[in-house]
This record gives structure tokens, sequence and C-alpha cells, in this order.
């Protein structure tokens, strides 16, 4: 069962400023760590760094079209 994208969009508009752009700190962090032990060690599954990367880029378009609407 395909997971709707539309419906995790939406989580991210309903988010103040302040709670994505902190949201976004941490995934980058996480990424970080993830980048690491992928390197020192090989993960499971590697698709979850793209899945990973994908969720801070849709993030950071939901904080640019804030910037952009003020």
């Amino acid at each position: 069962m395909k997971k709707n994208k539309k419906a995790d969009t939406h989580d991210y508009r309903t988010w103040d400023d302040a709670a994505l752009a902190n949201n976004i700190a941490e995934e980058e962090m996480r990424l970080k760590k993830l980048h690491f032990s992928h390197a020192v060690n090989p993960i499971e599954n590697p698709l979850s760094i793209r899945s990973l990367r994908r969720r801070i880029a849709q993030m950071k378009t939901e904080q640019t079209k804030r910037q952009l609407a003020k």
C-alpha cells in the first residue's frame, strides 16, 4: 500500500515557523549521522537516506514558500 504524499506535505503546512525550522535542523543532523554510520558500516536499508533527504527538501520548500509569502 502506497503512502499518500499529500498527507505528508499537509503535515508540514500545519506546523508553525519555529517548529518547521527546528524539525529541519533535527532531520539534517539525523541525515549526517546516517551518512556517517553508512560510511563506517553499511546500513541495512540505504534507501532510508534517500527518503530522509526528500523529507528535508519538502520541509525546506515549505519554509521557502512561507518566506516568499511574507
